[in-house]
């Protein structure tokens, strides 16, 4: 017995699951959203970078009143060895805009203020409410949901799934796979409070003004990882992800791996004197455009990591997530001002509408580097950041060496490592990849 309809019930209340339910529900659907989370954000504690014109595009005014940390005018890009790090940075007072383009938010605050603004739209926001079960007519369209609430059935034209990379729901009612161990990252954060006149002085900032350090190289002991550090205006985000496959087979601890992090010379003195308060690990979609499942269905679609939709290269996933959820809360809406039934072929709509965006002309672009920093995590992530090394100390060191012995002995320590056919090999597989 279906005891309420709604329009359209979205499943999840992250980014993906609030801007899909707040895109229907600001152009008059019935929208019903659960979050089996005791309230939005609750399970997300760590800092994370928003891209303003993904928000923007739902919500023009969020800068009003959302809760953002600090507007990015800098990005350090580091390979690192035990002992030191190379890199390269960007920082322009061009990011000082009236209306800055990116900025770290810390999640358990965005989220909340995000489900307001779902709320004030129209929707109905239910927490600490599991959905148990996807509900089937005769015909195998879905037709609403059970939850772990008393009562029967809530109805709904369609189900919206947005319930993170690894919700067993869309598992268990056969729409999806459950993501394998080389295409999901394991990430570990810790936050590291400081004052805020601190953190300005430590990476030369000047009000709200914020910087983003990026580190690949020996910090992932051979697997394919990466470490960050966000300033936010009174913590830093702090963190290292490696791909479940890795760790499983390396059989590393990733708190270890943050602990050696955190520890090396480069990242030290910037977190010196902090208090770390909050710990989290979180599970990220890396496997890119070849692990996308099935995104439609007769009264179903799938949008964020649930969708694996997630930007490894550089570093992107919650705008994607924002724009398939706003990408398929629009398609919907299109359907239900035509009439349309909510059957596969008219979702179909959705992946239409995503193709043509940025989200999966991006990922089809990086279709092949998944898979090549998978099978070459050694050489790209170990190998090549201690030659880079190496390479940098020996050409800044003026020690009476005369400069054309360094170079040959910096060439040759890249020949012996790789030899020439492994140096042209990762140049040309890598350059493919990137295409």
């Amino acid at each position: 017995m279906i005891e309420e309809e709604f329009d359209a019930i979205v499943i999840g209340a992250g980014m993906s699951g609030n801007a899909a339910a707040y895109t229907m529900a600001s152009q008059g659907l019935k929208v019903l959203q659960l979050e089996r989370g005791e309230y939005p954000g609750s399970k997300n504690v760590q800092g994370a970078i928003m891209y303003a014109n993904m928000l923007e595009k739902i919500i023009p005014d969020f800068r009003d009143d959302a809760p953002l940390e600090r507007h990015l005018v800098e990005q350090r890009l580091w390979v690192m060895d035990d002992t030191s790090h190379t890199g390269i940075h960007h920082r322009s007072d061009h990011f000082n805009e009236a209306k800055p383009n990116r900025y770290t938010i810390i999640r358990a605050q965005f989220d909340k203020w995000f489900s307001r603004k779902v709320r004030e739209a129209g929707a109905t926001v239910l927490c600490e409410t599991t959905v148990t079960e996807l509900v089937r007519d005769g015909r195998d369209r879905v037709i609403g949901v059970r939850t772990d609430r008393t009562g029967g059935i809530i109805g709904a034209d369609v189900v919206v799934l947005a319930e993170g990379v690894c919700g067993l729901l869309g598992t268990r009612a056969g729409l999806r796979s459950m993501p394998k161990p080389e295409t999901v990252a394991l990430a570990v954060k810790e936050m590291h409070f400081l004052p805020e006149e601190v953190i300005e002085q430590r990476f030369g900032l000047n009000g709200d003004e914020g910087c983003v350090i990026e580190a690949v190289g020996t910090i992932s002991r051979g697997m394919a990882g990466l470490g960050f550090l966000y300033t936010n205006k009174e913590s830093i985000s702090l963190g290292v992800g490696c791909l479940v496959s890795d760790f499983a087979a390396a059989m590393e601890s990733p708190y270890a791996l943050l602990d050696a992090f955190k520890n090396h010379p480069s990242i030290r003195p910037l977190i010196a004197g902090s208090e770390v308060k909050e710990y989290a690990a979180h599970l990220i979609p890396e496997g890119g455009y070849k692990a996308i499942p099935q995104l439609f269905g007769d009264g179903w679609v799938l949008v964020g990591d649930a969708a694996q939709l997630n930007n490894a290269v550089h570093r992107e996933g919650s705008n994607l997530a924002m724009t398939s959820g706003r990408i398929a809360a629009e398609a919907i809406v299109q359907l239900k001002r035509r009439s349309h039934p909510m059957t596969k072929r008219n979702l179909s709509l959705y992946k239409i509408m995503l193709d043509n965006s940025f989200v999966v002309k991006d990922l089809r672009k990086y279709k092949d580097m998944p898979a090549l920093l998978h099978t070459n995590s050694c050489n790209f992530f170990t190998t090549y950041p201690q030659l880079l090394s190496k390479a940098a100390q020996n050409f800044l060191r003026v020690d009476g060496t005369p400069k054309i012995d360094k170079e040959k002995a910096t060439t040759a320590a890249f020949v012996k490592a790789r030899s020439r056919w492994g140096l042209v090999s990762d140049a040309v597989r890598l350059a493919c990849a990137w295409r």
